[in-house]
Protein backbone atom coordinates (compact mmCIF):
# COMPACT_ATOMS: atom_id res chain seq x y z
CA UNK A 1 0.00 0.00 0.00
CA UNK A 2 2.78 2.70 0.60
CA UNK A 3 4.13 1.56 -2.55
CA UNK A 4 1.19 2.20 -4.43
CA UNK A 5 0.23 5.13 -2.51
CA UNK A 6 4.12 6.71 -3.34
CA UNK A 7 3.85 5.85 -6.63
CA UNK A 8 0.53 7.79 -7.41
CA UNK A 9 2.31 10.91 -5.49
CA UNK A 10 5.43 10.43 -7.28
CA UNK A 11 3.99 10.59 -10.62
CA UNK A 12 2.22 14.28 -10.80
CA UNK A 13 5.51 15.50 -8.47
CA UNK A 14 7.28 14.32 -11.27
CA UNK A 15 5.04 15.44 -14.34
CA UNK A 16 5.09 19.01 -12.92
CA UNK A 17 9.21 19.23 -12.49
CA UNK A 18 10.15 17.74 -16.16
CA UNK A 19 6.80 20.42 -17.24
CA UNK A 20 8.60 23.67 -15.18
CA UNK A 21 12.14 22.25 -16.96
CA UNK A 22 10.82 22.31 -20.58
CA UNK A 23 8.91 25.67 -19.84
CA UNK A 24 12.43 27.32 -18.50
CA UNK A 25 14.43 25.67 -21.52
CA UNK A 26 12.16 27.53 -23.67
CA UNK A 27 12.07 30.74 -21.82
CA UNK A 28 16.03 30.70 -22.52
CA UNK A 29 15.83 30.02 -26.04
CA UNK A 30 13.51 32.67 -26.71
CA UNK A 31 14.66 35.65 -28.71
CA UNK A 32 14.12 38.53 -26.31
CA UNK A 33 16.16 36.66 -23.65
CA UNK A 34 19.23 35.71 -26.07
CA UNK A 35 22.36 35.92 -24.45
CA UNK A 36 24.15 37.53 -27.72
CA UNK A 37 22.49 40.37 -29.65
CA UNK A 38 24.12 42.11 -32.55
CA UNK A 39 23.14 45.05 -33.89
CA UNK A 40 23.88 46.96 -37.11
CA UNK A 41 22.44 50.27 -39.08
CA UNK A 42 23.30 50.40 -43.17
CA UNK A 43 23.65 53.72 -45.00
CA UNK A 44 23.26 52.79 -48.55
CA UNK A 45 23.50 55.44 -51.55
CA UNK A 46 22.83 54.73 -55.44
CA UNK A 47 21.59 56.76 -58.32
CA UNK A 48 18.15 56.41 -59.28
CA UNK A 49 19.16 55.82 -62.75
CA UNK A 50 21.59 53.47 -62.61
CA UNK A 51 21.40 49.82 -63.38
CA UNK A 52 19.57 48.12 -60.49
CA UNK A 53 21.86 45.04 -60.76
CA UNK A 54 25.14 47.22 -59.79
CA UNK A 55 25.24 47.38 -56.01
CA UNK A 56 24.99 50.78 -54.24
CA UNK A 57 27.73 52.37 -52.14
CA UNK A 58 27.21 52.50 -48.67
CA UNK A 59 28.37 51.92 -45.10
CA UNK A 60 27.38 49.62 -42.12
CA UNK A 61 28.31 49.65 -38.55
CA UNK A 62 27.92 47.03 -36.33
CA UNK A 63 28.39 46.31 -32.72
CA UNK A 64 27.30 44.09 -29.78
CA UNK A 65 24.41 46.05 -28.59
CA UNK A 66 25.74 49.22 -29.13
CA UNK A 67 25.47 51.06 -32.74
CA UNK A 68 28.16 54.10 -33.27
CA UNK A 69 28.44 55.46 -37.09
CA UNK A 70 30.36 58.71 -37.91
CA UNK A 71 28.73 61.84 -39.50
CA UNK A 72 29.79 61.79 -42.97
CA UNK A 73 29.06 64.06 -46.23
CA UNK A 74 27.53 62.53 -49.03
CA UNK A 75 30.15 63.50 -51.11
CA UNK A 76 32.27 61.56 -49.52
CA UNK A 77 30.65 58.47 -50.23
CA UNK A 78 31.45 59.12 -54.46
CA UNK A 79 32.29 55.91 -55.97
CA UNK A 80 32.93 55.06 -59.50
CA UNK A 81 29.89 52.57 -59.49
CA UNK A 82 28.14 56.09 -59.47
CA UNK A 83 28.68 57.28 -63.08
CA UNK A 84 26.47 60.48 -63.49
CA UNK A 85 26.64 62.81 -61.09
CA UNK A 86 24.25 65.00 -61.82
CA UNK A 87 21.52 62.63 -61.48
CA UNK A 88 19.33 62.48 -58.52
CA UNK A 89 20.56 60.06 -56.24
CA UNK A 90 18.83 58.32 -53.46
CA UNK A 91 19.74 57.49 -49.69
CA UNK A 92 18.48 54.52 -48.04
CA UNK A 93 18.99 53.18 -44.04
CA UNK A 94 18.72 50.25 -42.57
CA UNK A 95 18.56 48.21 -39.26
CA UNK A 96 18.70 44.78 -38.31
CA UNK A 97 19.60 42.19 -35.28
CA UNK A 98 20.87 39.08 -35.07
CA UNK A 99 20.86 36.82 -32.15
CA UNK A 100 22.34 34.25 -30.70
CA UNK A 101 20.20 31.74 -29.24
CA UNK A 102 22.33 28.74 -27.87
CA UNK A 103 20.17 25.10 -28.14
CA UNK A 104 20.10 24.31 -24.38
CA UNK A 105 19.84 20.31 -23.52
CA UNK A 106 17.92 18.85 -20.81
CA UNK A 107 20.25 16.50 -19.81
CA UNK A 108 21.85 18.02 -17.31
CA UNK A 109 25.77 16.46 -17.98
CA UNK A 110 26.61 18.07 -21.13
CA UNK A 111 29.44 19.89 -21.16
CA UNK A 112 28.20 23.54 -22.12
CA UNK A 113 31.21 24.21 -24.29
CA UNK A 114 30.29 21.39 -26.00
CA UNK A 115 26.68 22.94 -27.43
CA UNK A 116 25.97 24.25 -30.50
CA UNK A 117 23.59 27.63 -31.15
CA UNK A 118 21.67 29.23 -34.19
CA UNK A 119 21.88 32.34 -35.56
CA UNK A 120 18.22 34.11 -35.68
CA UNK A 121 17.58 37.57 -36.90
CA UNK A 122 14.85 39.51 -36.38
CA UNK A 123 12.77 38.98 -39.44
CA UNK A 124 12.70 34.94 -38.03
CA UNK A 125 15.41 33.24 -40.88
CA UNK A 126 17.35 30.90 -38.28
CA UNK A 127 21.02 29.48 -39.62
CA UNK A 128 21.41 25.58 -39.04
CA UNK A 129 22.95 24.57 -35.49
CA UNK A 130 26.82 25.61 -35.24
CA UNK A 131 29.15 24.48 -32.73
CA UNK A 132 29.47 26.49 -30.37
CA UNK A 133 33.91 26.07 -30.29
CA UNK A 134 33.68 27.95 -33.44
CA UNK A 135 32.01 31.07 -32.83
CA UNK A 136 33.91 34.05 -34.23
CA UNK A 137 34.96 37.75 -32.21
CA UNK A 138 32.69 40.50 -33.32
CA UNK A 139 35.64 41.67 -35.84
CA UNK A 140 33.98 45.32 -36.58
CA UNK A 141 35.94 48.10 -37.75
CA UNK A 142 35.84 51.02 -35.57
CA UNK A 143 37.25 54.34 -37.56
CA UNK A 144 40.13 53.79 -39.31
CA UNK A 145 41.46 51.27 -37.25
CA UNK A 146 41.09 47.31 -36.87
CA UNK A 147 40.98 45.80 -33.93
CA UNK A 148 43.63 43.74 -33.15
CA UNK A 149 43.52 40.19 -33.05
CA UNK A 150 44.04 39.58 -29.26
CA UNK A 151 40.75 41.64 -28.77
CA UNK A 152 38.71 39.91 -31.78
CA UNK A 153 39.70 36.35 -29.76
CA UNK A 154 38.65 38.13 -26.11
CA UNK A 155 35.44 39.09 -27.59
CA UNK A 156 34.74 35.84 -29.16
CA UNK A 157 35.43 34.10 -25.63
CA UNK A 158 33.34 36.75 -24.25
CA UNK A 159 30.49 35.73 -26.52
CA UNK A 160 30.86 32.01 -26.13
CA UNK A 161 31.12 32.48 -22.17
CA UNK A 162 27.56 33.78 -22.59
CA UNK A 163 26.35 31.49 -24.83
CA UNK A 164 27.43 28.77 -22.16
CA UNK A 165 26.17 30.64 -19.22
CA UNK A 166 22.30 29.37 -19.94
CA UNK A 167 23.35 25.84 -20.23
CA UNK A 168 24.97 25.93 -17.02
CA UNK A 169 21.25 27.83 -15.19
CA UNK A 170 19.23 25.38 -16.81
CA UNK A 171 21.16 22.15 -15.62
CA UNK A 172 21.34 24.21 -12.10
CA UNK A 173 17.94 24.58 -12.42
CA UNK A 174 17.17 20.65 -13.24
CA UNK A 175 19.51 19.76 -10.38
CA UNK A 176 17.02 21.83 -8.32
CA UNK A 177 13.98 20.41 -9.62
CA UNK A 178 14.81 16.95 -9.49
CA UNK A 179 15.94 16.71 -6.01
CA UNK A 180 13.80 18.78 -4.77
CA UNK A 181 10.89 16.59 -6.75
CA UNK A 182 12.80 13.57 -5.46
CA UNK A 183 13.36 14.66 -1.36
CA UNK A 184 9.43 15.64 -1.82
CA UNK A 185 8.46 11.90 -2.87
CA UNK A 186 10.98 10.86 -0.10
CA UNK A 187 9.34 12.73 2.27
CA UNK A 188 5.52 11.76 1.22
CA UNK A 189 6.45 7.79 1.18
CA UNK A 190 8.17 8.41 5.03
CA UNK A 191 5.06 9.83 5.71
CA UNK A 192 2.92 7.31 4.04
CA UNK A 193 4.86 4.74 5.64
CA UNK A 194 4.38 5.97 9.14
CA UNK A 195 0.81 6.85 8.97
CA UNK A 196 -0.11 3.34 7.02
CA UNK A 197 1.82 1.60 9.71
CA UNK A 198 -0.28 3.37 12.39
CA UNK A 199 -3.55 2.69 10.31
CA UNK A 200 -3.06 -1.27 9.43
CA UNK A 201 -1.64 -1.69 12.88
CA UNK A 202 -4.75 -2.94 14.78
CA UNK A 203 -4.86 -4.88 11.29
CA UNK A 204 -2.27 -6.85 12.32
CA UNK A 205 -3.48 -7.54 16.03
CA UNK A 206 -6.74 -8.98 13.66
CA UNK A 207 -4.66 -10.84 11.87
CA UNK A 208 -2.66 -12.15 14.46
CA UNK A 209 -5.74 -12.99 16.45
CA UNK A 210 -7.50 -14.56 13.71
CA UNK A 211 -4.74 -17.32 12.95
CA UNK A 212 -4.35 -17.96 16.44
CA UNK A 213 -8.58 -19.09 17.09
CA UNK A 214 -9.25 -22.54 15.91
CA UNK A 215 -12.29 -24.63 16.19
CA UNK A 216 -11.70 -25.71 19.97
CA UNK A 217 -10.89 -22.23 21.17
CA UNK A 218 -13.92 -20.13 19.68
CA UNK A 219 -14.80 -18.01 22.07
CA UNK A 220 -11.81 -15.62 21.55
CA UNK A 221 -12.54 -12.22 19.69
CA UNK A 222 -10.07 -9.35 17.57
CA UNK A 223 -9.65 -6.84 19.18
CA UNK A 224 -11.85 -3.96 18.29
CA UNK A 225 -9.92 -0.34 17.66
CA UNK A 226 -11.57 3.00 20.05
CA UNK A 227 -11.66 4.96 16.72
CA UNK A 228 -14.99 4.76 15.18
CA UNK A 229 -13.67 4.11 11.21
CA UNK A 230 -13.44 1.59 8.71
CA UNK A 231 -11.09 -1.24 10.78
CA UNK A 232 -13.55 -0.45 14.24
CA UNK A 233 -15.93 -1.84 11.42
CA UNK A 234 -14.32 -4.48 10.41
CA UNK A 235 -13.44 -6.20 13.89
CA UNK A 236 -17.07 -5.25 14.50
CA UNK A 237 -17.55 -7.77 11.78
CA UNK A 238 -15.21 -10.43 12.52
CA UNK A 239 -16.58 -10.92 16.17
CA UNK A 240 -20.05 -10.93 15.02
CA UNK A 241 -19.03 -13.74 12.55
CA UNK A 242 -17.24 -15.03 15.06
CA UNK A 243 -20.37 -15.29 17.33
CA UNK A 244 -22.22 -16.50 14.60
CA UNK A 245 -20.13 -19.20 13.95
CA UNK A 246 -19.38 -20.45 17.55
CA UNK A 247 -23.13 -20.89 18.32
CA UNK A 248 -23.12 -22.77 14.84
CA UNK A 249 -20.12 -25.33 16.06
CA UNK A 250 -22.10 -25.53 19.68
CA UNK A 251 -25.59 -26.35 17.84
CA UNK A 252 -23.43 -28.81 15.97
CA UNK A 253 -22.27 -30.21 18.56
CA UNK A 254 -24.77 -30.27 20.82
CA UNK A 255 -26.94 -32.07 17.38
CA UNK A 256 -24.21 -34.77 17.24
CA UNK A 257 -24.49 -35.62 20.66
CA UNK A 258 -28.36 -35.20 21.32
CA UNK A 259 -28.42 -37.35 17.97
CA UNK A 260 -26.08 -40.37 19.16
CA UNK A 261 -28.22 -40.45 22.28
CA UNK A 262 -31.38 -40.61 20.90
CA UNK A 263 -30.02 -42.85 18.34
CA UNK A 264 -28.52 -45.23 20.92
CA UNK A 265 -31.58 -45.45 23.04
CA UNK A 266 -33.80 -47.76 20.62
CA UNK A 267 -30.70 -49.39 20.05
CA UNK A 268 -29.76 -50.51 23.06
CA UNK A 269 -33.14 -51.28 23.57
CA UNK A 270 -33.83 -53.29 21.13
CA UNK A 271 -30.76 -54.99 21.54
CA UNK A 272 -31.76 -56.14 25.19
CA UNK A 273 -35.05 -57.24 24.35
CA UNK A 274 -33.24 -59.62 21.15
CA UNK A 275 -30.26 -60.55 24.15
CA UNK A 276 -33.01 -61.78 27.02
CA UNK A 277 -35.03 -63.41 24.27
CA UNK A 278 -32.00 -65.25 22.61
CA UNK A 279 -31.38 -66.14 26.14
CA UNK A 280 -34.25 -67.59 27.02
CA UNK A 281 -36.15 -68.77 24.06
CA UNK A 282 -38.20 -71.08 25.64
CA UNK A 283 -40.02 -68.55 27.62
CA UNK A 284 -39.79 -65.73 25.39
CA UNK A 285 -43.42 -64.77 23.57
CA UNK A 286 -41.59 -63.82 20.38
CA UNK A 287 -44.92 -62.45 18.17
CA UNK A 288 -44.25 -59.90 21.39
CA UNK A 289 -40.55 -59.64 21.03
CA UNK A 290 -40.62 -59.08 17.17
CA UNK A 291 -43.83 -56.25 18.34
CA UNK A 292 -41.33 -54.81 20.21
CA UNK A 293 -38.11 -54.85 17.47
CA UNK A 294 -40.61 -53.20 14.51
CA UNK A 295 -41.58 -50.56 17.18
CA UNK A 296 -37.99 -49.56 17.97
CA UNK A 297 -36.87 -49.99 14.40
CA UNK A 298 -39.91 -47.53 12.87
CA UNK A 299 -38.61 -45.49 15.98
CA UNK A 300 -34.98 -45.34 14.33
CA UNK A 301 -36.60 -44.93 10.86
CA UNK A 302 -38.19 -42.21 12.12
CA UNK A 303 -35.54 -40.61 13.74
CA UNK A 304 -33.34 -41.06 10.99
CA UNK A 305 -35.61 -39.88 8.39
CA UNK A 306 -36.00 -36.42 10.30
CA UNK A 307 -32.06 -36.33 10.45
CA UNK A 308 -31.49 -36.29 6.99
CA UNK A 309 -34.47 -34.11 6.34
CA UNK A 310 -32.76 -31.37 8.72
CA UNK A 311 -29.63 -32.14 7.35
CA UNK A 312 -31.16 -31.28 3.71
CA UNK A 313 -32.51 -28.27 4.72
CA UNK A 314 -29.53 -26.52 6.59
CA UNK A 315 -27.78 -26.88 3.45
CA UNK A 316 -30.34 -25.59 1.23
CA UNK A 317 -31.44 -21.70 1.78
CA UNK A 318 -35.08 -22.80 -0.22
CA UNK A 319 -36.89 -25.54 -0.49
CA UNK A 320 -35.95 -25.50 -4.30
CA UNK A 321 -40.07 -26.34 -5.11
CA UNK A 322 -41.15 -25.58 -8.66
CA UNK A 323 -44.79 -25.89 -8.22
CA UNK A 324 -47.76 -24.12 -6.62
CA UNK A 325 -49.63 -25.90 -3.80
CA UNK A 326 -53.26 -25.29 -3.18
CA UNK A 327 -52.90 -25.48 0.66
CA UNK A 328 -56.88 -26.18 0.83
CA UNK A 329 -56.77 -28.96 -0.81
CA UNK A 330 -53.79 -29.83 1.09
CA UNK A 331 -55.33 -29.78 4.25
CA UNK A 332 -58.50 -31.59 2.75
CA UNK A 333 -56.23 -34.51 1.55
CA UNK A 334 -53.90 -34.90 4.48
CA UNK A 335 -57.00 -34.61 6.86
CA UNK A 336 -59.41 -37.06 5.19
CA UNK A 337 -56.36 -40.20 5.12
CA UNK A 338 -55.70 -39.03 8.63
CA UNK A 339 -56.32 -41.89 11.43
CA UNK A 340 -57.11 -40.03 14.78
CA UNK A 341 -58.70 -40.84 18.37
CA UNK A 342 -59.14 -37.26 18.64
CA UNK A 343 -61.50 -35.06 17.02
CA UNK A 344 -60.72 -33.25 14.10
CA UNK A 345 -62.50 -29.62 13.54
CA UNK A 346 -61.08 -28.05 9.97
CA UNK A 347 -62.41 -25.01 9.23
CA UNK A 348 -60.83 -23.90 5.21
CA UNK A 349 -61.97 -21.57 2.98
CA UNK A 350 -64.43 -22.29 -0.21
CA UNK A 351 -61.70 -20.92 -2.54
CA UNK A 352 -57.92 -22.49 -3.63
CA UNK A 353 -55.06 -20.98 -1.43
CA UNK A 354 -52.44 -21.19 -3.61
CA UNK A 355 -48.59 -20.92 -1.96
CA UNK A 356 -45.15 -21.74 -3.76
CA UNK A 357 -43.22 -24.53 -2.54
CA UNK A 358 -42.78 -28.40 -2.55
CA UNK A 359 -46.27 -30.31 -1.79
CA UNK A 360 -44.48 -33.34 0.09
CA UNK A 361 -42.71 -30.56 2.39
CA UNK A 362 -45.78 -28.50 3.29
CA UNK A 363 -47.18 -31.66 4.09
CA UNK A 364 -44.62 -32.90 6.13
CA UNK A 365 -45.36 -29.99 8.01
CA UNK A 366 -49.04 -30.14 8.35
CA UNK A 367 -48.27 -33.47 9.43
CA UNK A 368 -45.41 -33.20 12.37
CA UNK A 369 -48.10 -29.86 13.94
CA UNK A 370 -51.39 -32.40 13.75
CA UNK A 371 -48.70 -35.50 15.86
CA UNK A 372 -47.48 -32.85 17.85
CA UNK A 373 -51.12 -31.61 18.49
CA UNK A 374 -52.46 -35.25 19.06
CA UNK A 375 -49.83 -36.23 21.63
CA UNK A 376 -50.98 -33.23 23.48
CA UNK A 377 -54.53 -32.70 23.12
CA UNK A 378 -57.12 -34.20 25.12
CA UNK A 379 -60.38 -34.31 23.40
CA UNK A 380 -60.38 -31.93 20.28
CA UNK A 381 -58.19 -30.84 17.60
CA UNK A 382 -58.78 -27.63 15.28
CA UNK A 383 -57.16 -26.86 11.88
CA UNK A 384 -58.13 -23.33 10.52
CA UNK A 385 -57.13 -22.20 7.53
CA UNK A 386 -57.33 -18.35 6.38
CA UNK A 387 -55.68 -16.16 3.74
CA UNK A 388 -55.15 -12.23 3.80
CA UNK A 389 -53.90 -9.99 0.89
CA UNK A 390 -50.13 -11.42 0.53
CA UNK A 391 -50.51 -14.30 3.66
CA UNK A 392 -51.76 -17.71 4.51
CA UNK A 393 -52.33 -18.79 7.94
CA UNK A 394 -52.62 -22.26 8.71
CA UNK A 395 -53.52 -22.59 12.39
CA UNK A 396 -53.65 -26.17 14.53
CA UNK A 397 -54.87 -25.93 18.07
CA UNK A 398 -55.36 -28.72 20.49
CA UNK A 399 -57.20 -28.40 23.92
CA UNK A 400 -54.17 -30.01 26.17
CA UNK A 401 -52.16 -28.28 28.91
CA UNK A 402 -50.30 -25.28 26.17
CA UNK A 403 -46.88 -24.28 25.96
CA UNK A 404 -45.28 -22.18 28.98
CA UNK A 405 -44.95 -18.61 27.62
CA UNK A 406 -41.17 -19.00 28.39
CA UNK A 407 -40.79 -22.60 26.29
CA UNK A 408 -42.72 -21.42 23.40
CA UNK A 409 -39.52 -20.14 21.62
CA UNK A 410 -37.83 -22.95 23.30
CA UNK A 411 -39.38 -26.09 21.80
CA UNK A 412 -38.46 -25.72 17.99
CA UNK A 413 -35.00 -26.17 19.49
CA UNK A 414 -33.63 -29.70 18.05
CA UNK A 415 -34.24 -32.55 20.67
CA UNK A 416 -36.21 -30.41 22.86
CA UNK A 417 -38.84 -31.82 24.99
CA UNK A 418 -40.98 -30.40 27.46
CA UNK A 419 -40.72 -32.72 31.19
CA UNK A 420 -44.06 -33.73 30.83
CA UNK A 421 -43.06 -35.16 27.35
CA UNK A 422 -40.20 -36.60 28.39
CA UNK A 423 -41.31 -40.44 28.38
CA UNK A 424 -40.18 -42.71 25.91
CA UNK A 425 -43.43 -43.67 25.08
CA UNK A 426 -45.45 -40.03 24.08
CA UNK A 427 -42.27 -37.97 24.14
CA UNK A 428 -41.61 -37.84 20.67
CA UNK A 429 -38.14 -37.37 19.19
CA UNK A 430 -37.89 -33.71 20.18
CA UNK A 431 -37.60 -32.81 15.86
CA UNK A 432 -41.22 -32.72 14.77
CA UNK A 433 -41.63 -28.64 15.52
CA UNK A 434 -37.98 -28.05 14.74
CA UNK A 435 -38.29 -29.37 11.59
CA UNK A 436 -41.59 -27.88 10.48
CA UNK A 437 -39.91 -24.57 11.03
CA UNK A 438 -37.24 -24.79 9.24
CA UNK A 439 -39.97 -26.03 6.57
CA UNK A 440 -41.48 -22.99 6.69
CA UNK A 441 -38.52 -21.10 6.76
CA UNK A 442 -37.39 -22.57 3.58
CA UNK A 443 -41.02 -21.33 2.21
CA UNK A 444 -40.07 -17.88 2.79
CA UNK A 445 -42.79 -18.60 6.24
CA UNK A 446 -42.57 -18.95 9.76
CA UNK A 447 -43.79 -20.46 12.49
CA UNK A 448 -44.92 -19.43 16.08
CA UNK A 449 -46.72 -21.01 19.23
CA UNK A 450 -49.30 -18.90 21.24
CA UNK A 451 -52.15 -19.09 22.99
CA UNK A 452 -55.44 -20.81 22.25
CA UNK A 453 -58.43 -18.62 21.97
CA UNK A 454 -59.89 -19.62 25.39
CA UNK A 455 -56.77 -19.09 26.90
CA UNK A 456 -55.95 -23.38 26.94
CA UNK A 457 -54.06 -25.47 24.70
CA UNK A 458 -51.34 -24.94 22.14
CA UNK A 459 -51.91 -22.93 19.38
CA UNK A 460 -49.27 -23.42 16.31
CA UNK A 461 -49.69 -20.65 13.59
CA UNK A 462 -47.96 -21.11 10.22
CA UNK A 463 -47.43 -18.40 7.59
CA UNK A 464 -46.84 -18.65 4.33
CA UNK A 465 -46.49 -16.45 1.51
CA UNK A 466 -49.81 -16.01 -0.81
CA UNK A 467 -49.74 -16.56 -4.88
CA UNK A 468 -51.78 -15.08 -6.75
CA UNK A 469 -55.22 -16.90 -7.90
CA UNK A 470 -54.27 -17.05 -11.47
CA UNK A 471 -50.86 -18.81 -11.08
CA UNK A 472 -52.20 -22.60 -10.07
CA UNK A 473 -51.45 -25.19 -11.90
CA UNK A 474 -52.11 -28.79 -12.80
CA UNK A 475 -49.07 -29.68 -11.60
CA UNK A 476 -50.30 -29.68 -7.79
CA UNK A 477 -51.91 -33.33 -7.30
CA UNK A 478 -55.43 -32.79 -5.42
CA UNK A 479 -55.10 -29.38 -6.65
CA UNK A 480 -58.19 -29.32 -9.53
CA UNK A 481 -60.77 -31.02 -6.72
CA UNK A 482 -63.04 -28.59 -5.41
CA UNK A 483 -62.47 -27.99 -1.66
CA UNK A 484 -64.47 -29.13 0.99
CA UNK A 485 -66.79 -26.95 3.30
CA UNK A 486 -65.97 -25.94 6.61
CA UNK A 487 -66.26 -29.59 8.63
CA UNK A 488 -66.30 -31.37 11.51
CA UNK A 489 -64.85 -34.64 11.30
CA UNK A 490 -64.35 -37.50 14.29
CA UNK A 491 -61.42 -40.03 13.43
CA UNK A 492 -60.86 -43.48 14.79
CA UNK A 493 -57.93 -45.56 15.14
CA UNK A 494 -54.48 -45.24 17.95
CA UNK A 495 -52.54 -42.42 18.31
CA UNK A 496 -49.34 -41.84 15.75
CA UNK A 497 -46.22 -40.86 16.98
CA UNK A 498 -45.81 -37.33 16.92
CA UNK A 499 -43.30 -34.71 18.32
CA UNK A 500 -43.05 -31.97 20.46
Amino acid sequence: MTTIATTVTAIPVLAVAVLATVFLQAQAMRFDNAPVIDIGICVEVWATEEDPKKMPTGVCALNNGVVEMDWREVGNLTSNRITYKDKATAIRASYHSTALIPQLSLWPFNEPERMTYRAVTDTGMASDPLPLSGIPGAGIPKGKYLPAFSEIEQDAAKRRALLAQPQRTLNLRVFSLASGALLLIGLFGCVVRIAVGRVLRPVEAIRREMADITEHDLARRVPVPAARNEIAALATTVNATLDRLEVAVEDNRRFVADASHELRSPIAALRAELEIATAHPGLTDWPAVVDAALADTDRLQQLATDLLLLARLDHTPTAGHEATVDLTALVHDHTARRRTRHTLITELPDHPTPVRGSRALLNRLLGNLLDNAERHATTTIDIRLTTTDHRVVLEVQDDGPGIPPEDRERVFDRFTRLDHSRTRDTGGTGLGLPTARRIATAHHGTLYATDGPAGGGARLVAVLPLQPHGTLRTTDTGADRAPSPPSVKRGTGRDPNGHR
